[in-house]
């Protein structure tokens, strides 16, 4: 299990997008039935407010549905009901100041999921070009031309 960081998420490849929506739903599954996720590299979620995990899968249906990918009503359902209205609403502030998962989805956070997917590159699960996407949008983050690896 893991959570993409959030600044990844409109470049990860298809076969990472779509996995990363299956986690979420698992990830609400998990909490509401044994009240964690129980898995060492998302149980920070419990250290936030519901409506991080919330604007998180919003962000992550949004770019699916923006990629012409199919999402089914029956799992956007059980995101939406993770949370209370007023949960959700708190969810549209934190997108909009940009403190989503603050403390966790830092630069330090962004350089482990860059590996991660520089792993999954040299061992041939991504393309040259769905590594270039990666690739060049973290070196704008950093402020970097290039990332010499």
């Amino acid at each position: 299990m893991r959570l993409w960081h959030k600044d990844l998420i409109d470049v990860l490849p298809q076969k990472q997008l779509v996995a990363q929506w299956r986690e979420c739903c698992a990830i609400i599954s998990n909490i509401e039935n044994k009240g964690t996720p129980n898995h060492l590299l998302v149980n920070k979620i419990l250290w936030y407010n519901k409506s991080h995990l919330y604007a998180y899968c919003c962000l992550v249906c949004s770019e699916m549905l923006k990629r012409g990918y199919n999402v089914s009503e029956k799992s956007v359902e059980k995101i939406r009901g993770y949370c209370s209205t007023e949960e959700q609403q708190v969810s549209s502030r934190i997108e909009k100041d940009n403190t989503l998962f603050e403390a966790w989805h830092d630069k330090r956070y962004l350089l482990q999921c860059f590996y991660n997917l520089q792993e999954k590159f040299d061992c041939g699960g991504l393309t040259p070009d769905e590594w270039k996407l990666v690739h060049d949008k973290v070196c704008k983050l950093l402020n970097r031309e290039d990332l010499k690896l």
